[in-house]
């Protein structure tokens, strides 16, 4: 396996920051040409990278750097009293773990809650975002008795286990906080699994969509080549 320190870097053009008005975003990404593997990517991971279907980046938006890579300690996590009635609320669900790959009735999942949660119409490719060709992905499965309500989309790696996107059905899975319920899931699959961190992907303090991971405490953010506590902002 060739080593990081082998690794080239590139920067993308510039484009309009998805989450911050006004913005102007610009991703750093690793040789497309380069044989990633999970190992490899697990480093990166720790160095505050993020993938992509198999493209990893990190965003290099200088001056900004609202974008913080987050990980929880899964050890150390204690549920709040909401997240206590959270599991409570969600114990009747039945979850499925698939490791055989994407199905289509996720792309019409996808597509439903783009359009209520982003008001986007655009699910083409989703197949190719959710997966790549190097690295062990699970879909888990929520089911409401036999309705598919969610799917949360996860990289099993080394030692961790990294989020790579949560869907689900806004009407049912809103009611029951089928958000904070996948992440929950995630940390306990961590542990079964022997893994000590689970990465929910990027934190924002001023972008409402991004800002809720600090909810999950302890919560470690990746900055200026350091890792550091987040406190909980609300």
């Amino acid at each position: 396996m060739e080593s990081v320190q082998s690794l080239q870097f590139f920067s993308t053009g510039q484009f309009p920051c998805s989450y911050l008005p006004g913005r102007i975003a610009r991703n750093c990404v690793i040789d497309p040409q380069f044989p990633m593997d999970e190992a490899v990517y697990s480093d990166l991971l720790k160095s505050g990278f993020r993938r992509s279907g198999s493209q990893v980046y990190r965003p290099q938006c200088l001056p900004c750097k609202e974008c913080i890579s987050t990980r929880i300690p899964a050890d150390d996590f204690k549920p709040s009293r909401s997240q206590r009635r959270n599991l409570k609320l969600n114990r009747d669900l039945r979850i499925e773990i698939n490791m055989a790959g994407f199905k289509p009735e996720y792309a019409d999942l996808y597509k439903s809650y783009l359009q209520d949660r982003h008001q986007n119409h655009d699910a083409d490719g989703v197949e190719d975002f959710f997966e790549s060709d190097w690295c062990p992905t699970h879909y888990i499965e929520f089911y409401d008795n036999k309705k598919l309500i969610g799917v949360a989309v996860v990289d099993i790696l080394p030692t961790e286990i990294s989020a790579v996107y949560t869907l689900f059905d806004t009407q049912r899975g809103s009611k029951r906080g089928l958000g904070t319920f996948a992440v929950l899931w995630q940390i306990d699959y961590a542990l079964k699994l022997g893994k000590q961190y689970v990465y929910p992907g990027y934190w924002i303090e001023k972008c409402s969509k991004m800002n809720y991971k600090s909810r999950f405490q302890p919560l470690e953010g990746y900055r200026d080549g350091r890792w550091f506590a987040i406190a909980k902002q609300f």
